[in-house]
């Protein structure tokens, strides 16, 4: 039973080197012919799972460090690497939403002002002058109140003539 043991981890070891060295020269391949080299391609391209690129911490570190070299046959200097190309792309999206949102909030102030605008040219909004129609409205409700109180003065003194004049009447018909 031991033998058969060791036969499965010998095979199973076998078979662990024949892929890592499988993922070694597509990455090779995939960096000798300028293609695009990430995990998943170099994964696509050995036939195996991306997940033993990524269990393998050696695996992995060369796929990212052939990843980040330039092609070959390209001029160092003006060589534009793809992170730099992402980073790009970063920059430009955020900047889309930025305007995106800018876009949004002047379409609302320009509705806003638009819809204030009609408002007033029907008639049916408030006048320009508020605050002097809101000083007139003050002023006439204390007139309002001051011919009250002048009027319930006057119907006092009405009372009292009246009184008066019940009485002299009163001692005139005695």
């Amino acid at each position: 039973m031991s033998s058969s043991l060791d036969h499965l981890a010998r095979a199973r070891a076998a078979d662990s080197d024949r892929r890592r060295t499988r993922v070694l020269k597509v990455l090779d391949k995939l960096a000798a012919d300028g293609e695009e080299i990430t995990v998943s391609s170099v994964a696509r391209a050995a036939g195996v799972h991306r997940s033993l690129i990524h269990r393998h911490g050696d695996l992995h570190a060369a796929v990212l460090a052939r990843a980040s070299e330039p092609p070959p046959g390209t001029a160092t200097g003006t060589q534009v690497s793809r992170q730099s190309l992402l980073a790009d792309v970063a920059n430009l999206t955020a900047r889309n939403s930025r305007l995106s949102a800018h876009i949004t909030r002047l379409e609302r102030r320009l509705s806003e002002a638009l819809g204030q605008a009609a408002w007033e040219a029907s008639g049916l909004g408030a006048p320009a002058d508020l605050e002097t129609l809101t000083c007139r409205i003050v002023k006439l409700e204390q007139q309002i109140l001051d011919l009250r109180a002048a009027l319930a003065e006057r119907d006092e003194d009405l009372a009292a003539a009246r009184a008066a004049n019940r009485e002299l009447m009163a001692q005139l018909n005695r």
